[in-house]
């Protein structure tokens, strides 16, 4: 008879008598809290996601997955790659030489590290045509003397398309009047936007014979070669496996786990640590809830009475309470998922025209590797999220519950 009832009832309860609407407050701060503590951890997972997914797409779309280099200068460099590419978890191969130096202009100075490549194979295995501002690789062609700097490099040094600038190697020339450093001039050809300021200020990037004079190499004559993989998590142990396959001494192996590693192992970490931290948020606005049905007991005890003396069990009763402690979670974590995704979607935009309107950076780039606030929202974490709180609200209905079934008739009658 009672079946039907218990969730009709137990609805019903989330509302106290007229006269008291404490209760009926209290029981709409437990469910507020419930959905602003799912709300903040939506947002927050989801702009540890984006950290992670810029890290993975952009940070690690531009420097190297792995590379195979050697102590001398590689002379076949396009028979090392064949062998390479034999390795099925290679999908690209790139040659490449590198050299670090500052980059003056106007009595403007930044450091720069110089990587040579060649335009036509660069696009296999780095993003930076997708982020070219002003100009393009093409426009690095041998003995041009071209370079490509990021706009953060560009504007410190005060420099556009077309614009000198002199590059200054960490080695001197011996000359009849003394010492002196190794400095070139280069043309600026392109200028690139990643939002990662440790790419943007600087990296550079010219013609891979440019630089070999600079080495005072042979043209055709390289540092390494640059590998992209399917799964640039493999790359460590793959890159391993690949320089002891080479079966030469002058070969070694290096990946993006020496360079960036440590900072994605934080962000994965934070994430976890975050995600904990905010779920005891979460467990005190779900445990509100026992606060609000034991106020509810005592307010319903003549109900509660009544309902026993007309064949009620006490697992009747235990239901009805639960019932009424799960709609708060269940309403409460529904706004909060509504509320969260949404502004998950929208944080990234609405801090961008914070930061227009009050003329400050949130994320300096010269503090953090990128220069912006990113968000993915992630089904996943959803679902997980809500089913914490579902479950967390539905812990904090036992008690309460059990107490409310324990009651007596004749007791709580007694002074109604």
């Amino acid at each position: 008879m009672f079946r039907p009832l218990f969730v009709f009832i137990g609805t019903r309860y989330t509302r106290a008598k007229r006269r008291n609407h404490f209760v009926s407050f209290i029981s709409l701060t437990s469910m507020i809290g419930l959905a602003l503590g799912v709300v903040v951890m939506i947002v927050v997972l989801s702009v540890m996601n984006g950290f992670d997914h810029e890290m993975r797409t952009r940070v690690l779309g531009m420097v190297p997955h792995a590379t195979i280099e050697s102590t001398e200068p590689i002379n076949d460099w396009q028979g090392l790659a064949a062998k390479v590419k034999q390795n099925p978890q290679v999908t690209a191969v790139a040659p490449f030489t590198q050299m670090q130096g500052l980059l003056t202009n106007n009595g403007q100075v930044s450091k720069v590290l110089l990587n040579a490549i060649d335009p036509a194979l660069e696009r296999n295995v780095s993003i930076i045509d997708n982020f070219m501002q002003q100009g393009k690789l093409d426009d690095l062609t041998p003995g041009s003397f071209g370079i490509v700097i990021g706009d953060k490099a560009a504007t410190k040094l005060g420099v556009g398309i077309g614009d000198k600038i002199t590059f200054v190697a960490p080695e001197v020339s011996l000359t009849p009047a003394g010492m002196f450093p190794r400095m070139k001039r280069f043309t600026v050809v392109g200028i690139f936007h990643v939002g990662a300021g440790e790419l943007d200020g600087y990296l550079g990037v010219t013609n891979l014979q440019d630089l070999a004079k600079m080495h005072r190499w042979k043209p055709d004559q390289v540092q390494g070669i640059r590998l992209k993989f399917d799964d640039l998590f493999q790359a460590p142990r793959v890159a391993w496996n690949i320089a002891q396959q080479l079966g030469e001494d002058h070969y070694y192996a290096r990946d993006w786990t020496r360079t960036h590693g440590n900072l994605y192992q934080a962000i994965r970490m934070e994430k976890a640590m975050i995600g904990l931290l905010l779920l005891l948020i979460v467990a005190v606005a779900a445990f509100n809830i026992i606060s609000t049905l034991v106020m509810v007991v005592n307010d319903k005890k003549g109900d509660i009475a009544i309902l026993r003396t007309l064949g009620a069990t006490p697992g009747t009763i235990m239901r009805t309470f639960m019932v009424q402690g799960t709609v708060i979670g269940v309403v409460g974590t529904a706004i909060g998922a509504v509320v969260g995704i949404f502004a998950a979607l929208n944080v990234s935009a609405a801090i961008s025209a914070l930061e227009g309107l009050i003329g400050h950076k949130f994320l300096n780039a010269d503090v953090y590797f990128i220069d912006y606030l990113p968000s993915q929202v992630q089904s996943q974490d959803v679902v997980m999220v809500c089913a914490a709180a579902l479950v967390l609200s539905f812990l904090a209905t036992l008690y309460p519950a059990w107490r409310a079934a324990r009651t007596q008739p004749a007791e709580a009658l007694r002074y109604e």
